[in-house]
């Protein structure tokens, strides 16, 4: 609910604790303000409490000469305590709104007053200190968060008010506030005023010292008078402090509009994105300014866009390509960055430990890594995770079967990074074919059958090569066939292990091997992305294949050591070949369970994390391996270790915030959201699929004529367009999302294929909205 006008300016005033002037300083400002404008002032106070005649707008009121100053206050309560106490005590059985419900409230009254003629600001004076309860409880700076308007913030004169100021700053400042000016009283005493406008001065701050009012009279009518000529003197001088600090006000309001507006050219002079055809970006009118994201949403600036703010607030459908564990701008997480930051800054990490790395590699070993993994290596990112399971893996292989070229066995449509390693573990493809440095080092991706939920229906399509299942619908190189009327029973690897279509698999899969070893070829690893291959398309791969291939690899130890002959040597806790999961997109909740190794019923030899590890703030991997991958790398030499790392290698502010991530997440797998999503896809075992996305929206979905397929695993719901025959080259997935875009939701094209992402913590109510515009704009869409 983003808020920037150009006609209309909006602050908050935030205060660094109670009894510092908030309100006494917002009239003045107010006062002031219309002795400069001809147009209407307006003054939101959206809680108050204490009798009437003591609330703020009362007081406001009392001073106020014109009837151009508007006020109005949300929730009202005669109790004078702190607003969470004061809802409670007035009302046991009304529910007090929920942060969300209270943003949502602030915000249309915004856009309403915006929307009104002859409007100049609006001022919204928060209720105590930055860290006084909402009606819910939550911390206003928490509650408030959501509108991120620009802040008046209001020092403290008293004593120990640098202290109460710094702090209150600084808690402001984690969350993303931007300050526009600092009031504060001229205190002689303790001159907390001398100190303040220094170190505000350093921080480009504009900072200004009022003189205080006058002291309180016994006697009412002559109290209000000498308030009345105090008020006079801070409005009517130019030289005023208050009417200095409005027209900072003015200039920082001006300013942002023209950063905001500008950023798009000086971003398309200077910058070269990833993924993107610049000579598609001809225009600066191309490209979005997001000004700020929290939660599930970005608040973005288009440009030639027709609204009255500036800002739309649009939803975050690729979950900011993958990495949303918790949302944008979570306060836990920036806390724990922040700390680590503090305590540690980066540390030399070879020969050394420390406490927020060690917690991490031991929570992953017991978490993805329990019964399998030993160690952790901790890297940067996905591609560089998957370049170190490619080195454990290939080493292993090496001292197995001799050391030689190898390639890896995969899967068509894969894609595990953009490093060259992570590159080669790949077919040709759009992503490497044109880079003149890859090759594909003699690898072999098998084209894996291929789930989608059409018309009530689990529908698998595999090629003709690897056989036809009984009763499947031959078309040209591909069959389908109809396996179950639930997706549940598709991922029900003990109910189909043991079916035709699984003896299928392995036939095909035995022989490919026998035919590839026979021609020569030489492999490392099988290299897999579980269940789903994210960047090819969002293909679900049939469950029960890359289980079959697994466990047919792993069986194949004798035709692997028969090539090798001499070479050979027996060993190692694995069979076959190593197994490595690339788990950078899938894994960590991001499908609903905490790896898919509890679909697959398999364990991997190597793994690779990243994306959500860290809650989407900071660049984190790691690789988790068996014992017997470490050993390989022991020896009397260093050219015998695993000599791969980076400059931040388990740099302790990525390790502390994925620790974070780790206990909110372990939050809400037993949250209210998740046990009623599992409900409602009749999740009650631990390893049975579910999502955050509701089942009757797939069906609904599932249904329409111009949607291909469909599904909905975890926090992914993927929707497969009918195909225009240029599949990742379409354009259809793209032009269906600019229409959604006017409806507030972003997402990334993969071709013909669109997805939605949440985050793990995004509500039932945020998912129900999405599912609505997607349907309503897929049901109007002409592929």
């Amino acid at each position: 609910m983003p808020h920037l006008y150009r006609h209309f300016r909006v602050n908050q005033v935030f205060g660094a604790n109670t009894d510092v002037g908030k309100t006494l300083l917002t009239t003045a400002l107010l006062l002031a303000e219309s002795r400069r404008t001809a147009n209407n002032i307006y003054y939101l106070k959206p809680v108050s409490t204490g009798p009437d005649a003591e609330q703020d707008d009362a007081f406001l009121q009392r001073f106020s000469t014109t009837d151009r100053i508007k006020h109005h206050t949300l929730y009202r309560y005669s109790d004078p305590v702190s607003p969470h106490l004061a809802v409670s005590r007035e009302s046991v059985e009304k529910k007090p709104p929920s942060d969300k419900e209270f943003a949502r409230s602030i915000g249309d009254y915004i856009t309403n007053t915006a929307a009104l003629p002859n409007t100049h600001s609006l001022y919204v004076e928060t209720a105590g200190g930055v860290h006084s309860p909402t009606l819910s409880g939550t911390s206003q700076a928490d509650a408030y968060r959501p509108l991120l308007l620009p802040t008046i913030f209001v020092a403290s004169y008293h004593l120990g008010g640098i202290s109460t100021t710094l702090a209150a700053y600084e808690s402001l400042h984690i969350r993303g506030y931007n300050i526009d000016t600092i009031l504060v009283f001229k205190e002689e005493y303790y001159a907390n005023y001398q100190y303040l406008t220094e170190w505000a001065q350093e921080r480009g701050i504009h900072v200004a010292t009022i003189d205080q009012p006058p002291s309180r009279d016994s006697n009412a009518l002559n109290d209000e008078k000498a308030l009345s000529a105090y008020f006079n003197s801070l409005s009517t001088n130019d030289e005023s402090p208050v009417v200095r600090a409005l027209e900072e006000l003015d200039r920082r309001h001006q300013a942002r509009i023209d950063e905001v507006e500008g950023l798009p050219d000086r971003t398309l002079k200077s910058i070269w994105y990833p993924f993107a055809q610049h000579s598609h970006i001809t225009s600066s009118s191309q490209i979005g300014v997001i000004d700020s994201a929290h939660a599930d949403n970005f608040d973005v600036y288009r440009p030639n866009r027709d609204s009255t703010s500036l800002l739309k607030q649009e939803f975050d459908g690729s979950a900011s390509w993958w990495t949303q564990t918790l949302g944008h701008g979570n306060p836990t997480l920036a806390l724990a960055a922040a700390h680590a930051a503090g305590r540690y800054g980066h540390i030399l990490f070879p020969g050394h430990t420390h406490k927020p790395v060690l917690e991490l590699c031991e929570r992953l070993l017991e978490g993805p890594g329990k019964g399998w993994a030993n160690k952790a290596f901790v890297t940067d990112n996905g591609s560089t995770a998957m370049e170190v399971a490619l080195k454990i893996a290939l080493r292993a292989a090496s001292k197995k079967y001799g050391r030689t070229q190898r390639g890896v066995i995969g899967l068509s449509g894969s894609y595990h990074g953009d490093t060259i390693g992570s590159m080669d573990a790949s077919e040709p493809s759009v992503y490497n074919n044109a880079v003149e440095w890859y090759s594909p080092r003699g690898g072999f991706w098998f084209d894996a059958p291929l789930i989608k939920y059409k018309s009530g229906k689990v529908i698998l399509k595999g090629a003709v090569a690897m056989g036809v299942p009984e009763n499947a619908v031959v078309n040209g190189d591909y069959w389908e066939i109809a396996i179950s009327d639930s997706l549940s029973d598709a991922y029900n690897l003990d109910k189909r292990i043991k079916s035709d279509l699984s003896t299928l698999y392995r036939d095909f899969v035995q022989q490919t091997l026998i035919k590839l070893v026979g021609e020569g070829r030489q492999f490392g690893a099988l290299v897999l992305e579980p269940l789903i291959m994210g960047a090819g398309g969002m293909l679900s791969v049939d469950p029960l294949f890359q289980r079959v291939l697994i466990d047919t690899v792993r069986a194949n130890e004798k035709l692997f050591a028969e090539q090798a002959g001499e070479a050979y040597t027996e060993g190692q806790e694995w069979d076959g070949l190593p197994v490595i999961f690339d788990e950078v997109f899938v894994g960590l909740y991001r499908l609903g369970q905490l790896t898919p190794v509890s679909i697959l019923g398999t364990a991997p030899d190597v793994s690779a994390y990243a994306k959500i590890l860290s809650g989407g703030i900071v660049p984190l991997s790691t690789t988790l391996a068996r014992q017997s991958m470490f050993d390989n790398f022991l020896g009397e030499e260093k050219k015998e270790a695993l000599l791969h790392g980076h400059s931040y290698t388990a740099h302790p502010i990525g390790c502390s915030v994925a620790n974070s991530s780790f206990e909110e997440i372990k939050k809400l797998t037993t949250s209210d959201d998740w046990k009623a999503s599992k409900s409602a896809w009749n999740s009650e075992s631990e390893n049975a699929i579910w999502s955050l996305w509701n089942p009757e929206t797939v069906k609904t979905l599932a249904s329409l004529d111009n949607v291909d397929g469909v599904l909905a695993l975890g926090t992914v719901l993927v929707v497969h367009l009918k195909s225009s025959g240029k599949g990742y080259e379409s354009g259809g997935g793209q032009r269906f999302l600019a229409t959604l875009a006017n409806e507030g939701i972003h997402s990334r094209p993969l071709g013909d294929t669109i997805y939605f992402m949440s985050s793990l913590n995004t509500s039932r109510e945020t998912i129900r909205e999405v599912e609505s515009k997607v349907i309503e704009g897929i049901k109007k869409f002409d592929v």
